[in-house]
């Protein structure tokens, strides 16, 4: 993706949660450029939420590129073209040595849920997993506080950060040392969003539940860090805007545009590896030149 200042994406809408990558235009950038490989995670096993789309589709294939074997879960039907899309491409990315991927149809909000989608995972490499990524998310505009239904904020809590709770609940058991948990915020839980409330609520709430969690498991040799990505091209954002908003989106930061999948996953990858050994509890900050001091 260039960086020059004239970005616009045509005007476009979509009316489910959280999206669908094929229909964009244009689709997001989730393959690597000029990527290069250093089997990071070779041996590895990795077990990602929403890994179907975006960001999510984006981190599965960095990290099948760098030798790992992946697991992804995805939200429901109205997603398997993206998921079968998201296998397509694994399936021609990873190595050797990998074993083959895996996508879990399923809603992570709920505890029985997360808890069958952990032990399949887990079975399928052999009774361990290496690194969880905490992912899947929605959102919905909402212009005051009393326009967030009940019904809303439950969905979006159970999605956003009680999904994070459940998958590492149980993923944590099939942990060893040197396992690596990575939790996807947002530049919206350090600079707050009037238009996101309950959705930037929940983002706060998976930066506090990183920075404790990396506590918690310090001992255990369980890195716990986040990355806080600004906007970037995802399905989530023609499924939440409309479309002059969706034309407009990402010119708001210093870099003037939005970013793609393929420009936030290498930071996954570097929480993920040995590189960043010596790090936990922390945040990676990828949103175009946003300051957050955080």
């Amino acid at each position: 993706m260039s960086s020059t200042h004239d970005q616009a994406f045509p005007s476009q809408h979509q009316d489910l949660q959280p999206g669908k990558e094929h229909i964009m235009e244009p689709t997001p950038d989730a393959l690597p450029r000029d990527y290069k490989t250093a089997e990071k995670l070779l041996g590895k096993s990795a077990l990602i939420t929403g890994g179907d789309s975006g960001i999510g589709r984006a981190v599965c294939l960095h990290f099948a590129l760098e030798g790992a074997s992946v697991a992804f879960t995805y939200a429901n039907s109205d997603e398997v073209k993206d998921a079968n899309d998201t296998l397509h491409l694994l399936n021609q990315l990873k190595t050797p040595t990998a074993k083959a991927p895996l996508a879990f149809p399923t809603d992570a909000g709920f505890e029985d849920n997360c808890r069958k989608v952990v032990e399949a995972a887990a079975a399928h490499f052999g009774g361990t997993i290496d690194i969880l990524v905490n992912n899947a998310a929605e959102q919905y505009v909402s212009h005051s506080i009393t326009d967030i239904t009940e019904e809303q904020l439950e969905r979006v809590f159970r999605t956003n950060i009680f999904s994070y709770f459940y998958m590492t609940k149980f993923a944590v058991k099939y942990m060893k040392e040197g396992g690596s948990i990575i939790n996807t915020a947002s530049v919206n839980a350090y600079k707050g969003n009037d238009k996101l409330l309950d959705y930037t609520a929940t983002k706060g709430a998976i930066v506090a539940f990183t920075r404790g969690l990396a506590l918690q498991l310090v001992e255990k040799g369980i890195r716990v860090n986040g990355v806080a990505p600004g906007p970037v091209w995802t399905p989530l954002i023609p499924a939440s805007f409309d479309e002059e908003a969706v034309a407009n989106f990402g010119k708001q930061v210093p870099m003037k545009r939005a970013g793609q999948p393929n420009e936030i996953a290498p930071s996954y990858v570097f929480l993920a590896s040995l590189d960043s050994s010596y790090i936990t509890g922390q945040v990676i900050h990828p949103n175009g030149g946003t300051i957050v001091n955080g």
